[in-house]
Formats: structure tokens, C-alpha cells, sequence
């Protein structure tokens, strides 16, 4: 047999796929010259076309296919979710953020139109809010100052000496309220700084106003953040322990994504059901030593909003050993990146 001639026999599988199954023989016969027959007997072969493997490869291509094709809209329609998320988690720190960007498809058009419309309507409440306090600060001032003129003319010592501590105390009042006014409004950029710089800052000015504060911690450790905002905030909480607890005591340690900052005294403490009514504007707690403590009960309220407005938060907690330990939480990886 010719090899050339007959080579598709070579393609013949040895063993019938599972498809093709006998259907019969198919007998053909030829006559040859010389009068004699030649016979050839061949099997009639017929294909299933409910072939498992036909089947299973058609539907593997198609699910496979539908879930290219799924997947390719899921992530097209829910990325602008994730734009919203950013979004709405940027909105809660800088007020002043540039708008999202109103394009995509209608629906996504809307939502974008509506949160830039909430955006613009919460900067203009904070504006006004802003106005208010300073027109209130304003008008006060005026008759503050003529009430201290007339303090002057009388004649008693002490009670002179009582009617302008009061007067200072409402001048003190009014900046304050006035400075937390201003919280969600001024605008800061980030940057990078070394931390334990910025506390080493806050506990030499601490000391240097005669109080007795000592920090420990690592020799550096960067984080990108306000660094006005959290040096207020922990200036704060820094006068805080001083003021009522005789002394601060600041640690910093670093964890898996966040940077904590604790800072301890030696005071009375807080009762634990006062601990979230602390933070409430112009709360103070009855003062438990004879010599009476100026404040105007907005220093965790103001820290906890800068904190806050840096991502992180403020927690307090008593001491076993007596006194209160405030804790801050920032997060040390904070990068978000917006667009449609």
C-alpha cells in the first residue's frame, strides 16, 4: 500500500471517540474484467450530537464569555461607586474639595450633580455659620469693653477684681467659640512630617509654660498629615492632662496602619458615663480642687474635631493607677485618589 497515497489513515484514532457510534456496514462491489467480483465491506459510522464533550465545550466557551462580558459591566458600573465612597469619606475632612466630575452615563451624571449640589450647600451652611459666630463675637465686643470701663469706677476692690475675671472669661468664651467655628472651614494641605518633632514641640511649650510634661517614643517616624491641625489637637489634650492632672506623660508607638499618641496624667480621672459627654461644647466637669481652673470646656471638643477631621479619632480611658489616658488614633496610610 502506497504510504503517500493512503496517509490519512494515519488519522484514524485508534480507539472510536465516545461521540461516534456504528450505525452498520456499507458493502460495495466492483466487476472486475476479467468477470470476477471484488467486495469491500466498510462500517457506517454516525456522530451523537448530544456529545457530552460538544456540549460541555460550547457551554464552557459561552459561560465564559458571559462572565468576561459581566465582569467587564460590573466593574464599569460600580466604579463610580467607589468615586462616591472617596468621595463622601473626603467630604467628612476638607469641605473645600474640588467637585466630582459630572460625565458617564445618566444615572452617574445624576448622582454626581446631586453630591456636588450637597457639597456646595454644606460649605455655604459652614460659611454662614462662620458669619454668625463672628458677628456674635463682634457685637459682644462693644459692650464687654464699655462694661470693663465701668468697672473701673467701682470703688470696691474685690468686687472689681470679680467682675473683670468674669469679663475675661467672655472674651475668652467668645474666641473660642469663634476658633471652633473656624474648624471645618480653614482649609490646610497635608504634608509630610516626623511626628516625634511635632511632639517634642508641644512638650517644650508645655514646659516652657511651667508645666511638667515628658514624651517617649521612636527616634522618627513620618506621617502625612495637617501638621497645624494635629499639633492644636495635641496641644490641647497636652494642657488638658497638665491643667487637671498635675502632668502629661506622652507616648507614641507605631501599629499596622495607624500611629497611636497617648497621653496620660495623674488627675482624678473622668467617670466612664461621662466619657462621650466630655467632648460635648462648653461641657466641664465639676472641678474637684478649691482653686478654681480657667477653661472654656471646648479643648477635647475642638481636638477631637481636628482629629477627626484628619481621620483619625480620640478615645478616653482610666487608668488602673489613677488618672486618664487619652488616646489618638491617625492613620498612617492615606491615599485616595478620585475621578470618573
Amino acid at each position: 500500500m502506497n504510504k503517500s497515497t493512503h496517509a490519512e489513515i494515519e488519522h484514524i484514532p485508534e480507539k472510536p471517540l465516545a461521540e461516534i457510534y456504528p450505525l452498520g456496514t456499507v458493502t460495495t462491489k466492483v466487476q472486475l474484467a476479467d468477470g470476477s467480483w471484488l467486495a469491500a465491506v466498510s462500517p457506517l459510522l454516525g456522530v451523537s450530537p448530544f456529545s457530552v464533550w460538544k456540549v460541555g465545550a460550547a457551554l464552557g466557551a459561552m459561560l465564559t464569555s458571559v462572565l468576561l462580558v459581566a465582569g467587564w459591566v460590573l466593574q464599569r458600573w460600580t466604579q463610580p461607586l467607589t468615586y462616591f465612597a472617596a468621595a463622601a469619606e473626603r467630604l467628612g475632612t476638607d469641605i473645600q474639595a474640588p467637585p466630582l466630575d459630572e460625565r458617564g452615563p445618566f444615572e452617574v451624571r445624576t448622582a454626581a450633580k446631586a453630591f456636588n449640589r450637597m457639597q456646595a450647600r454644606i460649605r455655604r451652611l459652614v460659611e454662614d455659620r462662620i458669619a454668625l459666630a463672628a458677628a456674635i463675637a463682634h457685637d459682644l465686643g462693644t459692650p464687654i469693653t464699655r462694661l470693663r470701663l465701668r468697672v473701673e469706677e467701682i470703688g470696691e476692690e474685690e468686687a472689681r477684681r470679680a467682675i473683670l475675671q468674669d469679663l475675661q472669661q467672655m472674651q475668652r468664651m467668645i474666641a473660642a467659640t469663634l476658633g471652633f467655628a473656624r474648624l471645618d472651614f480653614t482649609a490646610e494641605p497635608t504634608e509630610m512630617l516626623d511626628v516625634m518633632s511635632l511632639v517634642q514641640r508641644v512638650a517644650d511649650d508645655a514646659s516652657d509654660a511651667g508645666g511638667e510634661v515628658n514624651f517617649s517614643g521612636p527616634e522618627h517616624l513620618p506621617l502625612r498629615t495637617r501638621p497645624i491641625a494635629l499639633q492644636r489637637a495635641l496641644t490641647n489634650i497636652v494642657e488638658n492632662a497638665v491643667k487637671y492632672g498635675k502632668r502629661a506623660r506622652i507616648s507614641v508607638a507605631e501599629q499596622p496602619g495607624a500611629i497611636e499618641i497617648a497621653v496620660e496624667d495623674d488627675g482624678p480621672g473622668i467617670p466612664e458615663p461621662l466619657h462621650a459627654e466630655i467632648f460635648e461644647p462648653f461641657r466641664r466637669l465639676p472641678q474637684t480642687t478649691d482653686k478654681a481652673i480657667d477653661g472654656t470646656g471646648l479643648g477635647l471638643t475642638v481636638a477631637r474635631s481636628l482629629i477627626r477631621g484628619l481621620g483619625g479619632d480620640i478615645t478616653l480611658a482610666n487608668r488602673h493607677e489613677g488618672g486618664l489616658r487619652v488616646m489618638i488614633t491617625l492613620p498612617s496610610v492615606r491615599e485616595t485618589r478620585l475621578g470618573m
